[in-house]
């Protein structure tokens, strides 16, 4: 029987795997965009563009009233992957799995900057990720190598390098 865990905020991601949060952050607040992928109502992927912030240990994602915001009060399962501007990955992509839990007040009206601030409460939603796994994919192509390195609450972090062709 599995046991249920503690949510892991973006703070205690950032506390058990430096490195990895590092690289992540730096993806999300380079481009300020990132891919969500969600669970439609039939079992079939979404993924849209979405502008994570993160603040005060937190990854928030707002949504206004649309079919992204629709499947994660439905399900929250999502991914959430760092936006890619060359054909060689050169800047590494960044990638978490989890689920968007929809934001009370205290997070919500804490301050920090982000774009559902200046719009009336109901017309976004907030969602906080509680982060189920995270990886980064790095891309050295002068010498042809791949590096992997993973997070998951259960095994800490792995990292990872083989050649490619």
């Amino acid at each position: 029987m599995a046991t249920e865990r503690s949510p892991v905020s973006w703070g205690d991601f950032e506390a058990r795997a430096p490195r990895l949060a590092a690289l992540g952050s730096e993806r999300f607040e380079r481009t300020r965009v990132a891919i969500l992928g969600t669970v439609r109502a039939d079992g079939s992927p979404r993924i849209s563009p979405i502008e994570p912030v993160l603040a005060n240990g937190r990854l928030l994602l707002g949504a206004m009233p649309s079919l992204k915001r629709g499947d994660l009060e439905r399900d929250p399962r999502c991914a959430l992957h760092s936006s890619i501007s060359d054909v060689n990955g050169s800047e590494g992509e960044f990638k978490i799995h989890g689920r968007a839990i929809l934001a009370g007040d205290e997070i919500r009206d804490a301050e920090y900057e982000a774009w559902w601030k200046s719009f009336p409460r109901e017309s976004a939603a907030v969602f906080d990720v509680d982060i189920r796994s995270a990886v980064f994919v790095g891309w050295d192509t002068s010498n042809s190598e791949l590096r992997v390195m993973r997070w998951t609450p259960q095994d800490g972090v792995t990292e990872h390098r083989r050649p490619y062709p």
